[in-house]
């Protein structure tokens, strides 16, 4: 997309911008429940920018953030996998800090939906890894993710209850390395 200023910030990087990512987040869960509400979203960032390999990709025309995407790689004692469910593929859930980088958000304000926002920033993002597998979670009922994601090449594993308060179901997915470098 014409204009589109990409930019990759670390967590310290980040905490200027707190404030425009939080309102982003807000911007786009405007339903108003409360797993997204502003409290929890704020402790969920400051929580996971505190994480080693901590990374984030902005999106921004004109100066303006339209939208962004962040994730870590899983430490050996993650609590990600906290609330997954069985069956898994043995050793599915074994990390080592180095196996598995999680993305927790992508998001895109709706305004500017539907014109490979998204699609650039996850590419962005994932093709830099160096970690052999990447992981997210979705939930079920968000068809226009999962069919982004479906064509981006992940797969469903299984789904997840994470252990937070009023947490929803997700499913659990996971881009092959295969696709990953077709990313390049």
């Amino acid at each position: 997309m014409a204009g589109l200023q990409l930019r990759h910030h670390t967590a310290d990087e980040a905490n200027g911008i707190l404030d425009q990512l939080v309102g982003l987040y807000m911007e786009v869960y405007s339903d108003g429940d409360e797993f997204h509400s502003e409290d929890r979203y704020r402790r969920q960032l400051d929580l996971h920018m505190q994480r080693a390999g901590w990374e984030l990709v902005t999106a921004a025309v004109d100066g303006v953030l339209v939208g962004y995407v962040y994730g870590f790689p899983l430490p050996p004692q993650t609590r990600w996998w906290d609330g997954i469910h069985e069956p898994v593929p043995p050793g599915f859930t074994d990390e080592d800090g180095k196996r598995t980088f999680a993305i927790s958000e992508l998001l895109v304000h709706p305004t500017w939906r539907r014109q490979g926002i998204a699609a650039t920033l996850h590419n962005e993002l994932v093709a830099a890894r160096p970690e052999p597998r990447t992981t997210l979670l979705v939930r079920p009922d968000n068809a226009a993710a999962q069919t982004a994601y479906h064509f981006w090449g992940w797969t469903k594993v299984t789904e997840l209850r994470p252990n937070w308060k009023n947490a929803p179901i997700f499913d659990v997915l996971v881009l092959a390395p295969t696709h990953r470098s077709e990313l390049d």
